[in-house]
């Protein structure tokens, strides 16, 4: 994926693979990797990839704010 800086949601890719997300959310590449395996994150696999979809990535987060999680 081709790096740049988003400025709307509407902007960032449908799909994303974990360093995009991770770049995006402002963590490193192996606290994404780590946020990935979280039971009840939304990623899945197409073979070895991992991927997250951007609407589901988005309703995760705002769960986790609703729900105070800071962690």
């Amino acid at each position: 994926m081709k790096e740049q800086d988003y400025k709307s949601y509407d902007e960032l890719p449908m799909y994303m693979n974990v360093p995009a997300m991770a770049r995006l959310l402002g963590i490193s590449e192996s606290s994404g990797y780590e946020l990935v395996h979280e039971k009840g994150f939304p990623a899945f696999r197409i073979g070895a990839r991992i991927v997250i979809e951007r609407d589901k990535l988005k309703a995760w987060i705002e769960r986790r704010m609703q729900e105070g999680v800071v962690s």
